[in-house]
């Protein structure tokens, strides 16, 4: 810094604000300094300053899938913001979540020196009160329920199945059949929760629930049983790729789609329009989750007063070919 601070003719006080960014500095002695580091090969040691500052500039990830849509999207929602903010993202993706699996994890990321942790926990493991997470820690959880232990956001999951369920219901179709996720998933609970609400609120007793895996393939198995169901007029899948796999069944054991059964997926993924027919299914705003996620963690990190519990981002049904209305002739009375 000294040298550069004799090539420019500064001081090496001057040499710190560039280096910091310091606005205060006048753009010509901005730009001496700047070549005068360029011309020496002079690189400022980030590290070093973060250390002194106690900032590090990075949020850490925890995320208990790679393979999940939503956690994808999700993931790459919060390192475009970050980035935007100045911020690294450092990942730590779990083999199974489990409780010694997360806390792990924040240990990994303490020894990293991160700023605050963004956790994707998709699995109900937070709202048992057996995770202990270090106090010191600034934490963002998305997806799941923490029991206003620590900020949360997530998508509108009940507004959105139950949207789904009455785009059905709005059809005429006299019940709706229901393909979940995994038992243990937060988001397959609450969609599942809503659908049944929703049939309860129109006097219908709900049909036996499906599950699935989140796969195609769990989507196929189930689309074939759904097709020997001869009252099953229309099908919720409880996210896209299952949607998927339940068109396959059913076009295979010879159901015209929509015509004799409508179908509706969560999760609006890309390729959903190019499905045949084409998916009416759930949009998730997995970019605006992201968003939330790092907007709320620098919050915390600026020492803003960030209330505990949730922030719901909202859903809104996307209508296309994959279902239509209820046809007496076809189906009987």
């Amino acid at each position: 810094m000294a040298d550069v601070a004799r090539a420019a003719g500064v001081s090496s006080q001057t040499v710190s604000r560039v280096s910091n960014g310091d606005s205060a500095v006048i753009e010509a002695t901005r730009r001496k300094v700047l070549d005068a580091m360029k011309e020496l090969g002079y690189r400022p040691n980030s590290a070093a300053r973060a250390l002194k500052r106690g900032e590090f500039r990075t949020l850490g990830v925890i995320t208990t899938s790679l393979s999940s849509t939503g956690n994808v999207r999700t993931l790459e929602a919060i390192a475009t913001c970050a980035s935007r903010a100045g911020y690294a993202v450092t990942l730590i993706p779990l083999d199974a979540p489990t409780r010694d699996s997360v806390t792990g994890a924040f240990t990994r990321l303490d020894e990293l020196a991160v700023d605050a942790v963004v956790l994707i926990m998709e699995v109900h493991l937070l709202d048992t009160g057996s995770l202990i997470l270090p106090p010191h820690v600034k934490v963002v959880v998305v997806d799941s329920d923490a029991s206003d232990r620590f900020p949360v956001v997530d998508t509108d999951q009940h507004e959105g199945a139950r949207a789904a369920v009455r785009h059905l219901l709005d059809l005429g179709h006299r019940t709706v059949w229901h393909l979940a996720g995994p038992e243990e998933s937060f988001a397959a609970g609450r969609r599942a929760d809503a659908w049944e609400t929703a049939l309860r609120e129109e006097g219908i007793e709900a049909p036996p629930l499906l599950r699935g895996d989140w796969s195609p393939e769990s989507g196929y198995e189930a689309g074939l049983r759904l097709a020997r169901e001869s009252g099953c007029t229309a099908v919720f899948a409880a996210n896209d790729q299952m949607a998927l796999g339940v068109l396959r069944a059913l076009h295979e054991s010879g159901k015209a789609v929509p015509g004799d059964v409508s179908v509706v997926g969560f999760d609006d993924i890309p390729e959903a329009s190019s499905f045949i027919p084409p998916l009416t299914t759930v949009h998730q705003d997995f970019a605006k989750v992201g968003e939330l996620c790092v907007d709320v963690a620098l919050r915390e990190l600026r020492g803003e007063d960030v209330q505990d519990g949730t922030r719901l981002v909202p859903t809104r049904l996307v209508v296309r070919s994959s279902t239509a209305p209820y046809r007496i002739a076809t189906h009987g009375s």
